[in-house]
């Protein structure tokens, strides 16, 4: 009799076992499921927040928005938003589409396959010094490689993103034209922030030796006596 208990009892554990092994993959495929898509949270909490897919209008933050090339009718939309400065990367200027005289137009013509650094210095402080007077639209022609590379860069300089957040975004917010990203984002990848950040915010040179360095604090000594 004891011998029977101890085979049913091992019999019963083994029906266990098996099923316990069963059931493992099914729950594992059902938690993948059924977890939650990190990109997407991550998206509706810190990416930009789409506004009009016709322009590839999104909403960076309270102050600064990025677009493909706006035409005339998109006008009254810019203006609802309190857009205060526009400022362009594409080689064609604003002024067939934008007769708001109350609208500062900055012209910023880029290309990514042969930016530089000084290009991408003058282009943060335009954005920075335009948002001291109001709400800022970055846009190029498509939306896509110039604005999306300067859209990182300002991720990056101002709002401390790392370059794998930015890269993340460029590529994965819903701007299209990734086939044309190559140089923006050999750019983003291969610059060199620390010294970006210094420049970005208003210094002249990396180095403190710099002649224009020099000059600078000798006037801040001049004008401080």
């Amino acid at each position: 009799m004891n011998r029977f208990l101890q085979g049913l009892r091992l019999t019963l554990a083994a029906m266990v076992f098996f099923a316990v092994l069963l059931a493992l993959p099914l729950s594992m495929a059902w938690a993948t499921t059924n977890a939650p898509v990190l990109g997407q949270s991550a998206r509706s909490v810190n990416w930009v927040q789409p506004l009009d897919s016709r322009i590839n209008l999104y909403r960076m933050a309270p102050d600064l928005y990025r677009s493909a090339l706006p035409s005339a009718r998109d006008l009254p939309q810019l203006q609802a938003l309190g857009i205060a400065t526009v400022i362009n990367f594409y080689q064609r200027g604003d002024e067939q589409w934008l007769k708001d005289p109350k609208v500062v137009q900055v012209h910023l013509p880029l290309r990514t396959d042969r930016i530089d650094d000084a290009d991408v210095i003058e282009v943060l402080r335009s954005i920075r010094q335009a948002q001291s007077r109001g709400r800022v639209l970055i846009h190029c022609k498509h939306g896509q490689n110039r604005t999306g590379l300067i859209a990182a860069m300002y991720r990056v300089i101002y709002q401390d993103w790392s370059k794998e957040q930015a890269l993340a975004e460029m590529r994965g917010g819903g701007f299209g034209g990734q086939e044309r990203m190559d140089d923006a984002e050999r750019y983003l990848r291969d610059a060199d922030i620390p010294a970006l950040r210094l420049l970005a915010s208003g210094a002249c040179s990396t180095s403190p030796w710099a002649l224009c360095a020099f000059r600078e604090r000798l006037l801040g000594m001049i004008e401080g006596a």
